[in-house]
């Protein structure tokens, strides 16, 4: 469950307002809600264009160069999400288009989305409540006959958007995004036959996204196991993650001209381990 305390210290603007200020949440909302609708069709210049021109994407599998080495890119702008660590968001385009050629089935839900303003600033920060949902296939013999187990995994996350209007064409446009992630089931397809997971291959990951580390984890990838969650029972009484991504939401609408979005230094794992930052 969320902890009862509002992680936010500042009111901005929100809801109503006068017609420029809707307006421009309006603008923002569009960029955030082009990130479901345009990867999910693959279409990659639209998705292109939500962002500036060095966009970085920062997720929870990492990125191997063609010599299998972690990538490593330039900190001008990041996106951090739950599917791959930080790379250019060319370089996401590119893995997401080998990911669908491979058999990846990502797809994402929109479940409504609204936008914090700072007009004196020009900044944003847009919130979209989405599920993201991936289809996982196991085991099956075609010439035996026997069927494999289908089933998705579903993810309800919190898609933060750092978002600001750029001086020289007034466009709005994504720098950052940041994801918390909420809670995950697994939904067997044909409604009876779901997949089981051993108690350890689970309690590797947080609460948030246990399934989706797990099952993602089975076809390969490496997870990132320190991206923020909501409150859980194995943080205590505070989520420092959590707390300290909407700290960095202030100091983007405040104007600070750079952010670091990587994991707080010193924030303990699921196995009771001190994690370091995502780089």
């Amino acid at each position: 469950m969320t902890s009862p305390n509002d992680p936010q210290a500042k009111v901005y603007s929100h809801i109503n307002g006068n017609e420029s200020e809707v307006l421009t949440r309006l603008a923002v909302s569009e960029l955030c809600k082009g990130w479901p609708v345009y990867r999910d069709a693959s279409e990659w210049k639209n998705f292109r264009s939500l962002f500036c021109n060095d966009a970085y994407v920062w997720t929870s599998k990492k990125l191997l160069t063609s010599n299998n080495q972690p990538y490593r890119g330039t900190r001008a702008n990041q996106i951090h999400l739950a599917w791959s660590k930080r790379q250019s968001i060319d370089g996401f385009i590119q893995k997401s288009k080998e990911g669908k050629s491979n058999g990846d089935f990502i797809m994402h839900r929109e479940c409504g989305t609204l936008v914090e303003l700072n007009p004196s600033t020009s900044r944003a920060v847009g919130k979209m409540k989405a599920t993201i949902t991936q289809r996982f296939r196991i085991g099956g013999d075609d010439a035996m006959g026997i069927d494999p187990i289908v089933f998705d995994v579903d993810c309800d996350s919190r898609f933060h958007f750092f978002c600001f209007r750029d001086s020289c064409t007034s466009a709005w446009k994504v720098k950052y995004v940041k994801l918390i992630y909420e809670k995950d089931k697994i939904v067997p397809v044909d409604g009876k036959t779901p997949p089981s997971f051993t108690k350890e291959a689970l309690d590797r990951y947080p609460e948030g996204y246990k399934y989706l580390g797990a099952a993602q984890s089975m076809l390969g990838h490496d997870i990132d196991v320190s991206l923020p969650t909501i409150q859980g029972p194995e943080l205590g009484p505070a989520n420092t993650m959590w707390l300290d991504l909407y700290d960095k939401m202030g100091q983007w609408l405040d104007g600070a001209e750079d952010i670091d979005l990587s994991t707080t230094p010193g924030h303990s794992g699921t196995d009771g381990k001190v994690m370091r930052n995502g780089h």
